[in-house]
């Protein structure tokens, strides 16, 4: 279903129906509070998976979204433009009207977007025009409730060919950082 703002305006970040039940959950697992090092460095693993410069694992609550795992790297793509701290993108806490992670987690579904600017509903994006990003990849993280936690997923600056490789390997990154959550949970560490 599509919803419009009162303007009449298309809304360009899906109704977060869900978000009263994941926050909860979120802070029962301990996640999306703070930086853990762990899930940084399964962010990186997620980039040097994919070659993509920008990768991330991200836990949405009710007004905001944060990375709780981030990596942010350079490569030949990212020749002479500013470093992403400079652009600042990735950061640790975007709005939820930014990026496309918001629409993995309330579509409950993988979204490869290999050219950002070829789709209307996701050109008009903010990370577009103010952090330069033009693809994405991200798979949905769903415990074993069924609550979408956050996303897994990966960016570039300029378009990619993610196919059904990227794809595959997403929702196989996800599937495992699950899993990891999973026994974090049962045993109280990683």
């Amino acid at each position: 279903m599509t919803y419009y703002e009162s303007t009449g305006h298309l809304l360009l970040t899906p109704v977060d129906r869900d978000a009263g039940t994941r926050v909860p959950r979120l802070r029962e697992l301990a996640l999306g509070e703070r930086a853990d090092p762990e899930l940084d460095a399964f962010a990186r693993r997620i980039a040097d998976t994919v070659g993509a410069p920008h990768a991330g694992v991200n836990f949405l609550g009710e007004e905001r979204q944060f990375f709780a795992g981030l990596h942010h790297g350079g490569g030949p793509d990212d020749a002479g433009a500013p470093a992403p701290e400079a652009r600042g993108y990735p950061a640790r806490v975007l709005a939820r009207d930014h990026g496309y992670c918001p629409y993995v987690v309330v579509r409950r579904r993988a979204l490869v977007l290999e050219d950002v600017r070829d789709f209307a509903r996701f050109a008009g994006n903010a990370v577009v025009d103010e952090n330069g990003v033009r693809s994405y990849l991200g798979a949905p993280l769903t415990d074993r409730r069924g609550i979408v936690l956050g996303t897994v997923c990966a960016a570039d600056g300029v378009p990619r060919r993610w196919g059904t490789e990227g794809l595959g390997t997403i929702k196989a990154l996800a599937a495992e950082l699950v899993d990891r959550i999973h026994r974090r949970e049962d045993t109280g560490g990683w």
